[in-house]
């Protein structure tokens, strides 16, 4: 049935998965001592923004660069990849629900990916992108400021936690009824 908790949890985990399209990973902040100039940069699973190194690198003395993801010709497809394979089994888990046993598997497979792409994102990309930056812009002093792209993946991990208990409950239960006929 479709209106169990589990599909909650389900649903829950899909929206945490689109977030990381709408919501950048990272933002990087560089300092350029030659220039006396900032350069902010954001992560992002789909690049935005021109892709323009010479207007950005004509700014005056003291401004703050905006540097596009275009430039620097990092590429996330592998982290777009798993987002949109986690976050669609998500959803058709939702209705595998007169297959319990197939719906955990789902749900497992789904949470391995999930974990995979956290790693991916906390261990590759960000530090590859603040390299590519920091190399394209002869920056130093990084910071690096999480956002909503990073967090959510680790949120909707809970979910799939919590939507796995569910259709286990589900299961012991329906065990159980079936064991007094």
């Amino acid at each position: 049935m479709i209106q169990r908790i589990q599909s909650f949890w389900l649903v829950l985990a899909a929206c945490c998965m689109a977030l990381c399209f709408l919501f950048p990973v990272a933002e990087y902040q560089y300092a350029i001592p030659t220039m006396d100039q900032t350069v902010t940069a954001e992560l992002n699973l789909v690049a935005r923004g021109e892709a323009d190194m010479d207007v950005a690198m004509m700014q005056t003395p003291g401004a703050t660069i905006e540097y596009s993801q275009k430039m620097s010709g990092f590429r996330t497809w592998p982290l777009v990849v798993m987002a949109l394979l986690t976050g669609v089994m998500a959803l058709v888990c939702v209705f595998m629900f007169k297959n319990r046993v197939m719906q955990m598997r789902t749900v497992a497979v789904a949470f391995l990916l999930n974990v995979v792409y956290v790693f991916l994102v906390f261990f590759w990309a960000v530090d590859a992108y603040g390299k590519a930056v920091e190399q394209a812009m002869m920056a130093t002093d990084m910071s690096v400021t999480w956002y909503v792209g990073a967090y959510a993946p680790i949120v909707s991990i809970v979910f799939f936690v919590l939507a796995h208990r569910g259709i286990k409950k589900d299961e012991a239960l329906v065990r159980a009824a079936d064991r007094l006929r």
